[in-house]
């Protein structure tokens, strides 16, 4: 065992499903790879444990009786003491409009039902690395525009920018590697990690509104196509 699994090992996972046959699947599946395992069979009291515990991962059925799984993960956001647990979404809907609808609310992946235990290990182990990759702890300045990973808050000209958590991470990947250009591919693999299947115009819709979100004082023109390749963020015009 390498230094990588050890650490993944010691990991913390949530099982939110009301299906107690789904649960023990899983639970079984997660205790055979080393992970502790935690279960709850509603939104509730996966909520209760979630606060109480802070787990490394939650999976989260998203139709559940009641709170769904997709409301829960909206409360989730929205609070600062849950707001950066990753969550992957446990579910039977396949199409994209569902898989973007997850994401958009914060998801960090979207496991399709049924799902190979094998796979879902495999998932939990990926949006485990990619939350324990350092983020920038310093304001980014670019012309008017401020952003503050602490406070997770984005500003222009002094005044708070309403931005979904999509935009809100594609931003910070643009912020984080200026003047380079990358394809669809690739952002989607580092916005939404390599695992989640998504179309490339799921880029491009993200893209429309993230410069819808930055249009105050021209800044939206920073975010460029670059024909035939892909998008650059950039001050220069040239």
């Amino acid at each position: 065992m390498n230094q990588e699994e050890a650490e993944v090992r010691r990991k913390t996972v949530l099982i939110v499903d009301d299906e107690a046959a789904i649960r023990e699947m899983v639970s079984l599946a997660l205790e055979t790879a080393k992970f502790n395992v935690l279960e709850a069979s509603d939104s509730q009291e996966g909520h209760a444990i979630i606060i109480d515990s802070q787990p490394d991962v939650v999976l989260l059925d998203w139709m559940m009786p009641g709170t769904t799984g997709l409301e829960l993960l909206r409360r989730l956001r929205r609070d600062p003491l849950t707001e950066k647990i990753p969550v992957i979404l446990l579910t039977a809907k396949t199409s994209e409009d569902s898989k973007i609808t997850g994401l958009d609310s914060g998801a960090d992946d979207f496991i399709s039902k049924p799902f190979s235990p094998k796979e879902l290990v495999s998932r939990i182990r990926a949006v485990i690395r990619r939350s324990t990759v350092t983020e920038p702890s310093e304001p980014i300045k670019v012309g008017e525009m401020l952003f503050d990973p602490e406070s997770h808050r984005v500003s222009i000209c002094d005044e708070p920018v309403e931005i979904g958590p999509t935009e809100y991470r594609m931003l910070q990947f643009f912020l984080t590697h200026q003047e380079r250009v990358y394809s669809r591919d690739q952002i989607l693999d580092h916005v939404w990690g390599a695992n989640v299947y998504l179309d490339e115009r799921t880029v491009d819709v993200h893209i429309r509104r993230l410069r819808k979100a930055i249009s105050v004082a021209g800044h939206e023109k920073y975010v460029q196509t670059v024909r035939g390749a892909g998008y650059r963020f950039s001050t220069r015009t040239k």
